[in-house]
């Protein structure tokens, strides 16, 4: 089961905007986003900080649920960590 486990996430960057993505390890891709070799987004608003994730079973449903919190309102986005 746990091989089928992927996260959505959302990092704040560096100048305040949020990023959202999902990876199969979630450590070592926020780690890739600091070091500058995740998302080209990323790379010039270093570091970032994890502010939220979320569990999804499968890469299909992780592609998904990014869509769609990509697809949120900014105001939506921020209600989903600040809660």
């Amino acid at each position: 089961m746990s091989d089928n486990l992927w996260h959505v996430y959302i990092v704040r960057c560096n100048d305040g905007t949020l990023y959202t993505g999902s990876a199969k390890e979630l450590e070592a891709r926020i780690l890739k986003h600091n070091r500058g070799v995740g998302a080209k987004y990323t790379r010039s608003r270093r570091p970032v900080r994890l502010v939220y994730s979320e569990i999804a079973l499968g890469r299909g449903a992780a592609l998904r649920r990014e869509s769609e919190i990509k697809r949120l309102p900014l105001a939506s986005k921020r209600r989903l960590f600040e809660e």
